[in-house]
């Protein structure tokens, strides 16, 4: 027989597993990589896939800096999620970047459809139609 506290164990235990999956990073978040504790350059995780020792991942990086860099780093998954660690004796981490922008109440992810306007008898083209459209 299970108390009321042991189901309330249960769901705090449940609220917090979920809170730690949904500030996972993974494929396609924006990480910003921190050198010797400085910030050095943003990049997006393109792929983590694992490695042959338990617990530790290929980690490939596209950096997004002047000129575009792809690198793939061996981490574990804790140093995926920000944990510091060392690479050739310097300080390394990654902190997920999470947007500041927050789409308007009533907004939908759609991009709202324009009808093509008359300026001057120039009519305006939106080029998104014309992919839509191919």
């Amino acid at each position: 027989m299970h108390s009321g506290l042991d189901r309330a164990a249960a769901r705090t235990a449940f609220e917090m597993t979920k809170q730690t999956m949904e500030n996972r990073t993974a494929e396609k978040d924006l990480v910003l990589v921190h050198y010797e504790d400085k910030p050095l350059s943003f990049a997006r995780i393109e792929a983590i896939e694992p490695d042959h020792k338990p617990g530790w991942y290929h980690v490939t990086l596209l950096m997004l800096q002047v000129p575009v860099q792809v690198a793939t780093w061996i981490l574990r998954d804790a140093y995926i999620d920000g944990a510091p660690f060392t690479m050739n004796g310097k300080r390394m981490r990654l902190e997920k970047v999470e947007s500041p922008y927050k789409p308007a109440a009533g907004a939908s992810d759609a991009p709202a459809k324009a009808p093509a306007k008359e300026s001057n008898g120039a009519k305006v083209i939106s080029f998104a139609e014309l992919k839509k459209d191919k």
